[in-house]
């Protein structure tokens, strides 16, 4: 007899337990995550770096970290707004990782920092299962993507507190229907706020720095209702008897050497908003 313990569900509770002390251990020097998810191709880094440079005009202390599986091409991007930047290669990994975002901000992240961005790898799949210790989580989608993307990806939009829809500026190009869209997001998150943006045009730049810096401030923040149920579904594991041997390797119990690239483009933050 053996007992195998659902190993999924383990790394997932370890994760959910080393993003509660990252948490709260970047807010104890007052620094708070935003965490942004989205499918590849979406525009989160035209909006992240509009947003970074009002940032910077406004005199708020940001910084911003982006994960990609290959390239150093959005750092360099983001890098331009003149804001600390760090990219992180995840050498395939689909997605960040508490512990992994910890130890990349180790030694890098300057002490005045407020905001701290963080672009997820492209992709609303596995990191909408990785609680990266952020406080505000922001889900992306193009208006090429199709009105019925919340319905497809119900756990990504499930837990956004902010829902950003970038490219408005072709909307009636590709036949967005904004009212279906808005309908299928209210459907997996009742009451969360949908925002209309295009990069292009400027069209909603400052909402997310405008929500995020409201929340650095201890405003209020969304809840979805889905969260307790996925916070719940992560600390606990499931074990099951069987009469046979299994040998079972922990795909997820791997430790990665990350290359990273540091960018930092203007000395000092400046003082806080």
């Amino acid at each position: 007899m053996c007992r195998v313990v659902d190993l999924q569900q383990a790394v997932l509770a370890k994760n959910d337990a080393t993003a509660h002390a990252l948490r709260a251990g970047l807010a104890a020097r007052g620094t708070t995550v935003v965490n942004l998810l989205s499918s590849p191709g979406s525009g989160k880094t035209a909006l992240l770096e509009s947003e970074l440079l009002l940032a910077r005009e406004r005199g708020v202390p940001v910084a911003a970290l982006t994960a990609d599986l290959a390239t150093e091409n959005d750092a360099t991007r983001l890098a331009r707004s003149g804001v600390p930047v760090k990219q992180v290669l995840t050498d395939g990994l689909c997605h960040l990782e508490a512990g992994m975002l910890g130890r990349h901000l180790e030694g890098w992240l300057p002490a005045d920092t407020r905001l701290l961005f963080v672009e997820n790898v492209g992709n609303l799949v596995c990191p909408a299962s990785y609680d990266l210790g952020e406080t505000l989580r922001v889900v992306l989608a193009s208006v090429t993507e199709g009105e019925d993307k919340p319905l497809k990806y119900p756990t990504a939009f499930g837990l956004a507190q902010l829902v950003l829809v970038t490219k408005t500026d072709i909307a009636e190009a590709v036949g967005f229907d904004e009212a279906a869209f808005r309908a299928h997001v209210e459907q997996v998150n009742p009451g969360v706020e949908v925002v209309l943006t295009s990069a292009r045009r400027g069209e909603g730049t400052g909402v997310l720095l405008d929500r995020a810096t409201a929340v650095a401030a201890g405003g209020p923040v969304h809840q979805p209702v889905m969260a307790r149920h996925h916070h719940d579904h992560h600390t606990h594991t499931h074990t099951h008897d069987h009469d046979h041997e299994h040998d079972h390797a922990d795909h997820h119990a791997h430790d990665h050497d990350h290359h990273t690239l540091e960018q930092v483009a203007a000395p000092g933050h400046g003082p806080r908003a």
